[in-house]
């Protein structure tokens, strides 16, 4: 697998052209080797299951800003997984080591923490997957949280990292391009998609591939702000944007 190969998917609307990036490693571990059954629940990171009837909140601390997150209860595996590493306190001192302005902005990899300057970054994992949990009202408009995971050459089923994750930037998109993205990709948006996606924005391309289990409830403009810094090689920012993460009471 080529870790610096991106795909790109190209669009065409009269006397509008546009390229959308679509990077199957944007969001994989490139060179992390297969990883156990994901469906072997000893395998699985898990923690006390919450109920489903309370809200999981996540406060993201970063040097550009505070940001927090909702967790979804109807991605429980994912709420949960990402709740055992938090009151681990696992992401502290974390990088948001790779960040693409109009895309999404990416962290969680343990490398990240005593990387030297200019080391490239994203293959760090830990030795589990998580099953994916596509949920069809659960999609990538702005603001939302979502896992990271390997390609489909070596990830058929597209079982998310164990603990790499992204939240989406995106773009505003407006009606026709939506349309034309429908028939490119073979899949139809729901009204709710449209909506967001032709308003506050987000990257529709990303929908059904990746699991999105949470989103941002503060500090959208902290977002902004980190996918507005200027980065080097492999899109990492040129000064460090370091993480530190704790459950949040609201």
């Amino acid at each position: 697998m080529n870790c610096k190969g991106n795909i790109f998917y190209a669009m065409k609307n009269k006397k509008v052209a546009f390229l959308i990036i679509f990077s199957a490693l944007v969001f994989a571990a490139c060179s992390q080797k297969p990883v156990n059954n994901a469906n072997d629940n000893k395998k699985v990171a898990t923690a006390e299951t919450p109920s489903d009837e309370i809200e999981n909140y996540v406060l993201i601390e970063t040097d550009l800003g505070n940001i927090i997150v909702k967790l979804y209860n109807e991605t429980p595996r994912h709420r949960d997984n990402f709740l055992k590493l938090v009151n681990e306190g696992f992401y502290d001192g974390l990088l948001f080591h790779r960040v693409i302005k109009g895309f999404m902005i990416q962290g969680g990899d343990p490398k990240s923490k005593d990387a030297k300057p200019g080391q490239m970054l994203g293959d760090g994992g830990l030795p589990y997957t998580i099953p994916a949990e596509f949920v069809p009202s659960l999609f990538h408009k702005k603001g939302a949280l979502a896992a990271a995971r390997q390609g489909d050459n070596v990830n058929p089923n597209k079982e998310s990292s164990s603990c790499q994750f992204y939240l989406v930037q995106g773009n505003v998109w407006n009606a026709n391009q939506l349309k034309m993205m429908e028939h490119q990709l073979q899949k139809q948006f729901s009204k709710a998609q449209i909506d967001a996606y032709t308003s506050i924005g987000g990257t529709p391309f990303l929908d059904g591939d990746y699991t999105v289990f949470g989103e941002v409830v503060e500090g959208l403009d902290v977002v902004d702000k980190i996918a507005a810094v200027q980065c080097g090689q492999s899109d990492r920012p040129l000064n460090d944007v370091r993480m530190k993460m704790k459950v949040f009471k609201k």
